[in-house]
């Protein structure tokens, strides 16, 4: 498998890159083929790896297209932020703060591809798992772990750089 990886990965990365709209979908799609190539029976017996990438990898793009139709639109970042928190109206300061907080929040959202927009979204405004964002999102578990970690840390990083020292 590694060896096919190898040979093969840097053809299937662009064939990947160069058909899908989103260009940071085609990691995701690379990881997707592998992992069916793993679940194939025998795959060590295929006389042409390159070509059975490619034939994995055009039917995944064909799922693709049709998941990324179906999905829902995105919720529009600023309206969500601000339904997110609402800071007591007796507290000036409180609410001041509020604001500014959600303010970093959403400049943060913005600078996150779609997915791990969604993924952050859907686990801590909706309370889904990550097993339930994956299937919804078509991703596989880790990815969208990853997805949400890199949200995390980012959003972390931005509230970081506010605070006074």
């Amino acid at each position: 498998m590694a060896a096919v990886a190898f040979r093969h990965g840097r053809r299937l990365r662009r064939f990947l890159s160069q058909r899908v709209r989103n260009r940071s979908d085609a990691p995701d799609l690379v990881q997707e083929v592998y992992l069916r190539l793993l679940r194939a029976e025998r795959h060590e017996e295929i006389r042409s790896p390159e070509a059975y990438l490619l034939t994995i990898a055009t039917h995944l793009l064909r799922e693709h297209t049709v998941r990324q139709t179906a999905m829902p639109p995105m919720v529009k970042i600023e309206e969500l932020v601000t339904e997110l928190h609402a800071a007591p109206a007796d507290d000036p300061e409180a609410r001041t703060d509020a604001q500014q907080r959600l303010l970093i929040v959403g400049q943060a959202l913005r600078k996150l591809s779609p997915k791990a927009q969604a993924v952050l979204l859907l686990h801590r405004r909706d309370g889904f798992s990550l097993d339930e964002i994956g299937e919804r999102l078509g991703v596989s578990r880790s990815m969208a772990k990853k997805y949400l970690t890199k949200a995390l840390s980012l959003c972390r990083q931005r509230m970081d750089r506010a605070e006074p020292e």
